[in-house]
């Protein structure tokens, strides 16, 4: 296929999304902690193009463990009305481990969460956006111990910069997402081979 792209053209890649915003985010999708349980936290954020603006149609997904290191998690995220088949979304109880947030206008997004056990102190993310073919993965890291962990210790200080969220007051962080950018920039992003 060596067809010649103009100027003002529409590649296959920009028409990948938003599409997926309509039929993925679920009732409760960013409230992994229960309501009311005194560990949880907040992460939140932006998901920025390379010039800074917002990215207003993304999706992001977060994975954890649960703060005591398990990693099961528990079922519930795509409950269904048994009369309706409408999705409900979770019942509220139970720590699932996952979330899915789509961002608003201005690419904010919040995840209300528990905080991640110290052995594994980040949240795994992976950014859906219009333009990308493949979906991106990064990690949130909280506060914490981070010397033993294998991937910060092998980026250099403005990398590592790009993966550690940032504590605004007690129980939140933020953790923006720039997907283009200098080194200390661009969000660092995983590739699993």
């Amino acid at each position: 296929m060596n067809e010649k792209v103009t100027a003002g053209q529409i590649t296959p890649s920009q028409t990948v999304g938003p599409f997926y915003g309509y039929a993925l985010p679920f009732t409760g999708g960013g409230d992994l902690a229960p309501p009311g349980d005194p560990r949880g936290i907040t992460l939140h954020g932006r998901v920025l193009d390379g010039e800074g603006a917002p990215v207003p149609d993304a999706l992001l997904e977060f994975w954890q463990a649960h703060p005591d290191g398990s990693r099961t998690g528990a079922p519930g995220s795509m409950r269904r009305d048994p009369v309706t088949g409408a999705v409900l979304g979770r019942h509220g109880v139970d720590f699932t481990g996952f979330g899915r947030v789509s961002v608003d206008a201005d690419g904010h997004y919040a995840l209300r969460t528990l905080p991640p056990p110290p052995d594994a102190p980040y949240i795994s993310v992976a950014v859906f956006a219009r333009g990308l073919l493949l979906h991106l993965y990064t990690r949130a890291y909280l506060p914490g111990r981070h010397e033993d962990d294998a991937l910060l210790r092998g980026l250099p200080p403005e990398r590592r910069a790009t993966l550690l969220a940032v504590p605004e007051r007690e129980g939140v962080h933020r953790f923006d997402i720039r997907l283009q950018g200098g080194a200390g920039e661009e969000t660092v992003f995983l590739e699993f081979r």
